[in-house]
């Protein structure tokens, strides 16, 4: 099996062209890469977008939808896999279980709800998967300023800053995440 890759992202594209440029460049990227993109599920905002360039460039899909946001994130059906689950938490989970690396594009409290969950697994040791920030257009940078001030705050340990790195653009991420494949 291929390279997988958790994408977390908005159901909405957000005010910055850049954002929706870069889950365009990033789901063609990953496609011309090999690698696999774990997604959830929707037909919406970035995750519209970033499914329809990674289809439109051969690349393999996978995705996590809940039943009760079928119709309200518009479940893209045509997806290579497409799984219904019965709760929010059911799908973190089966997106993670099924990847091998996770990116988080820019979103709202759901991207917040999805990052701080596989970040705090990673802090506990239930995971060892590498985590990227995709910062477009400086979009991560207060929660970058946010998460050294809860180390510098004595709420975690300066190893919090290593479970995760910020990238500038699809060039730099897709560099990290070949490196993660090498291992």
């Amino acid at each position: 099996m291929s390279y997988s890759v958790c994408v977390y992202c908005g159901s909405r594209a957000g005010s910055s062209p850049r954002y929706s440029e870069d889950a365009e460049a990033l789901g063609t990227a990953l496609a011309e890469g090999g690698m696999r993109l774990v997604y959830g599920a929707g037909d919406v905002g970035l995750m519209g977008i970033v499914a329809r360039a990674a289809m439109a460039a051969g690349g393999g899909t996978f995705g996590v939808i809940p039943e009760h946001l079928l119709n309200m994130e518009v479940g893209k059906r045509d997806l290579d896999t497409f799984i219904v689950t019965e709760t929010m938490h059911e799908r973190k989970k089966v997106m993670v279980m099924n990847a091998d690396a996770i990116v988080v594009l820019p979103g709202g409290a759901g991207s917040l709800d999805e990052f701080f969950e596989v970040l705090t697994w990673r802090q506990l040791g239930l995971h060892s998967k590498p985590i990227f920030l995709l910062n477009s257009a400086g979009y991560w940078d207060k929660l970058s300023d946010l998460l050294a001030h809860i180390v510098g705050q004595g709420f975690a340990d300066s190893s919090l800053m290593d479970f995760y790195k910020i990238v500038d653009d699809v060039p730099a991420l897709m560099s990290g995440l070949y490196r993660a494949q090498k291992g």
